[in-house]
């Protein structure tokens, strides 16, 4: 139950407003002036604060002020028989929710205390997933609290002490990247290089002198000596993401570096000696990528000695919320924007179809960031998210 304190010197306006208040369920508390008013902010906690401007010993606006000062967020109405919009910018201003001219009007009174607890649940709810988000800053957060994300956490954990080899397994978009990088961070070789190389990306005659680098004039372009990704990742983590699409003659060689710890450059004969842990993805089937030929099954088992599966967005739906609010936090300071989701939009969130996994939401949550008012809605949600009827 909604909790309201009445701040007032006129008790027949206190009685009116307690007995409306407490028709419509909720819990009235009440002061006869703005000292006293105070004293109960101070002491209790209130979904709402209604407030009259013209008061002995400690007029509203002043209370308003004193509240705001000491970090009350709690929503403040401002009531006033003497209203002007001088008075009521005035209010604003300084803090206040609303402001409602005497005499009252019943609907206007209803609407404006609805909204204002709703708006102190949301603020609430807010800070709440904001903390769940924020848990862990200085490393690479892995946002979500499902039973499928808590088993990818887990697995983090037991393994990134070692330097066994992870192939992490998962769809586009599910955050593939982010568990290699933690498991980085998680390692003894934190210290060393973390080095990134997309397979898929990288034509197929290019992507050895990328992974092992070359020497000058190992082809037309090579105007000088260039050390590869498995030089550049030395007492670190090299992580090769789509794996999957690597030509075969590339496996073989990367193959062998796996084997014996060496490799040689393009168009060079010395083997140099690498110290790297190989972290690799994909968001293909290896084991049926073997059966069709087109992955060598000795280097699925190299560097698979540990699976990881990152499971799908419609696969931990309830992690849904606390990754909409981690990515609101981010894009609305992007975008200097101050917005909020109401609870229903994140409930909504939840009904969409989310094929392209976390990228998909984090670039839906931006869509709404851009185009929506202070509180995004269920309504947002339907019109910007296109969810499943």
């Amino acid at each position: 139950m909604a909790s309201i304190l009445i701040i007032d010197d006129e008790r027949p306006i206190r009685n009116t407003l307690k007995e409306i208040l407490e028709y419509e369920k909720f819990k009235v508390d009440e002061a006869e002036d703005g000292q006293a008013g105070l004293e109960k902010i101070k002491a209790g906690k209130y979904d709402l604060i209604m407030c009259d401007i013209k008061m002995p010993k400690m007029d509203g606006i002043e209370v308003l002020e004193a509240a705001v000062n000491q970090g009350v967020d709690t929503p403040i109405v401002m009531i006033s028989g003497h209203g002007t919009i001088e008075t009521a910018v005035e209010a604003l201003k300084k803090g206040a929710y609303d402001f409602i001219s005497k005499p009252l009007d019943l609907n206007r009174l209803l609407v404006t205390v609805r909204n204002a607890v709703d708006r102190k649940e949301l603020v609430q709810e807010t800070k709440k997933l904001r903390r769940k988000v924020s848990a862990g800053k200085g490393q690479t957060q892995i946002v979500g609290e499902s039973e499928g994300i808590m088993a990818v956490k887990e697995m983090i954990a037991k393994v990134a002490p070692s330097d066994a080899r992870v192939l992490i397994t998962g769809g586009n978009g599910t955050g593939k990247e982010l568990v290699a990088r933690s498991m980085h961070e998680q390692s003894t070789r934190n210290k060393s290089p973390f080095i990134e190389v997309n397979c898929a990306a990288i034509p197929s005659e290019l992507i050895e002198s990328e992974l092992f680098g070359h020497e000058k004039g190992a082809f037309t372009s090579a105007i000088k000596q260039r050390k590869g990704c498995f030089e550049q990742a030395e007492g670190g983590t090299l992580f090769m993401d789509e794996i999957g699409d690597m030509s075969l003659s590339a496996q073989a060689k990367v193959l062998r570096a796996l084997q014996e710890s060496r490799i040689t450059r393009v168009g060079g004969e010395k083997e140099i000696k690498v110290n790297v842990r190989v972290l690799a993805a994909t968001n293909k089937d290896l084991v049926q990528e073997i059966a069709d030929g087109n992955f060598r099954e000795d280097l699925y088992h190299r560097l698979g000695v540990i699976l990881v599966h990152v499971p799908a967005l419609n696969d931990r739906k309830d992690d849904i919320p606390i990754l909409a609010e981690y990515f609101l936090n981010q894009l609305a300071q992007d975008h200097g924007r101050d917005i909020v989701f109401d609870s229903k939009a994140l409930e909504e969130l939840k009904k969409v179809d989310w094929t392209g996994n976390i990228r998909e939401l984090r670039n839906i949550v931006e869509r709404l960031v851009i185009l929506c008012d202070k509180t995004i809605t269920a309504a947002d949600i339907k019109m910007y998210a296109n969810p499943k009827a």
